[in-house]
């Protein structure tokens, strides 16, 4: 009970902090909200047309549904949703995808509760700048990224489940603006996956030289997990990273390699390790939520094994690119180590002609089972079977 009042204690803090030093993805509320604005507050929302109160709409299965269709300039700065399925899994089978000035292809195209950070089809707090879940018990999805457009906007939903979303509630709160936006910027996120394998000499999964001497880092790009690749001119401003990890020990001496315009072979931002680049250390398992980043879902098993989510968002101070971005990270030190890693980034750039990579459908983006007490116990079973079921304790 002390415990969790600690962290009910954490979370308002930081709640309070947020609210009392104003808009962090800003100058700041209380320098600018007196003084005269020239747009005009618009809003799409599921609300019932007959004024009963029916106010969501359906999403039948495998089916995809335009919840909104803006055609003018402006700019998006809130988005609220909610939905009840049968499906458990209905946030992960869910797709968003989001279109800007006419282009047919997506800006962003990312499984619905993983945009806006939730892992593996959960539900859980987030309280960060940009994005929110909020209660009950996370049910609650808002976004606070602000996705400028020209000349129109439409937002998608597919659901990819065998289940109806029998009830979707949503609000799209969006500035009209009259006057040029004075920016080819637009709004990017897209989810990225791989279930990484040890490229180390030895094929060894070794961490903390817990399985001999530890091997240094031979860079090759394609050891790596990728976070973001793109080409144009732009600037990244965030990342959630959901981890699985079949192994009890720490998946995060991985360090975070970022190359800015055409510098492959150098980083130009170079990391010294998974926590440090969440703002955190020493190998952390608690959660914490910043407005920045934070640590919103820790692994309740024995160690690290299991699932962790991390978010870290760069609206102090975006990292800009001219011509190009990579953002690799390393999978354990050296990549050494066998990890789920699933990415959100998030980001502004230009429209491209050439469309992103395509999100895998459904059946690729099932979780990984759950490793659990049981399967230690067989993986000890398996140890004394080799010894001749001799007097085994389990740190031989």
């Amino acid at each position: 009970m002390f415990l969790f009042e600690c962290k009910k204690t954490l979370v308002l803090f930081v709640s309070a902090f947020y609210f009392f030093t104003g808009s962090l993805l800003g100058d700041g509320w209380e320098s600018s909200i007196w003084k005269d604005k020239t747009y005009r507050n618009q809003r799409v929302s599921s609300s019932d047309p007959t004024n009963g109160n029916d106010d969501f709409i359906k999403i039948p299965k495998k089916k995809t549904v335009t919840i909104a269709e803006i055609k003018s300039r402006g700019v998006i700065k809130h988005i609220w949703m909610t939905l009840a399925s049968k499906d458990p899994m209905a946030r992960k089978n869910a797709v968003i995808r989001m279109y800007w000035d006419n282009q047919t292809h997506p800006s962003v195209e990312v499984p619905l509760g993983e945009f806006f950070g939730q892992g593996w089809g959960e539900e859980y707090i987030l309280n960060s700048a940009p994005l929110v879940a909020a209660p009950k018990k996370g049910k609650s999805m808002n976004s606070y990224f602000p996705m400028p457009f020209e000349s129109g906007a439409k937002i998608e939903i597919e659901n990819e489940s065998d289940e109806d979303i029998s009830n979707f509630y949503f609000y799209v709160d969006y500035e009209e603006w009259k006057e040029p936006l004075n920016s080819n910027l637009r709004f990017h996120a897209q989810w990225n996956r791989s279930v990484t394998e040890p490229k180390t000499v030895s094929r060894k999964e070794n961490e903390w030289a817990l399985l001999g001497e530890t091997e240094k880092t031979i860079f090759k790009k394609e050891n790596y997990f990728s976070v973001l690749e793109t080409e144009g001119k732009g600037q990244f401003i965030g990342l959630n990273l959901y981890v699985d990890s079949p192994t009890p020990l720490w998946y995060g001496e991985g360090d975070d390699l970022i190359f800015i315009d055409g510098n492959q072979t150098e980083a130009n931002l170079k990391g010294t390790g998974t926590e440090d680049v969440f703002n955190t250390a020493w190998s952390p398992k608690e959660v914490f939520m910043h407005p920045y980043f934070g640590y919103p879902r820790v692994s309740e098993s024995i160690g690290w094994l299991g699932r962790t989510h991390l978010y870290r968002f760069w609206v102090e101070s975006p990292i800009r690119f001219e011509k190009n971005f990579l953002f690799l990270l390393e999978h354990g030190h050296a990549n050494s180590l066998t990890l789920d890693l699933i990415s959100v980034a998030y980001w502004y750039q230009g429209l491209n002609s050439k469309p992103m990579k395509v999100l895998p459908k459904r059946e690729f983006r099932l979780n990984k089972p759950e490793i659990n007490f049981r399967h230690i116990h067989k993986w000890r079973d398996s140890f004394r079977s080799e010894k001749g079921y001799g007097e085994i304790w389990g740190n031989e």
